[in-house]
């Protein structure tokens, strides 16, 4: 083989490799390209999370401010029964106290 044939099978080596390589190429992002209406979907889910996000977020808003609501109430209940408990008690001592002034005053 002289220098002319080895150059021109280099070539046509080169070439050959050069056409496969972007065949390769071709092939692989012919199937991986994403379709438009691939793209159209992610958007609509991509949208959709978005939305269900937001709304859990309100949700998650809406539940402490009535878990606030609630535990207030819970404390102006708790104080308004103390104080009826203090009222009864007070009352129940001043019960026992007329009973008992009243039977000092039969007994004498």
């Amino acid at each position: 083989m002289n220098r002319t044939e080895f150059v021109i099978a280099i070539a046509i080596i080169l070439f050959v490799a050069f056409a496969l390589g972007w065949f390769a190429y071709w092939l692989v992002h012919r199937f991986t390209r994403v379709s438009g209406s691939d793209m159209n979907e992610l958007d609509r889910m991509a949208q959709a999370l978005h939305e269900a996000e937001e709304a859990r977020d309100q949700a998650i808003t809406y539940q402490q401010q009535r878990e606030a609501e609630m535990t207030n109430q819970l404390h102006q209940t708790e104080a308004e029964l103390a104080a009826a408990m203090d009222g009864l008690r007070a009352a129940r001592q001043e019960a026992e106290e007329l009973r008992a002034y009243i039977e000092r005053m039969n007994a004498s």
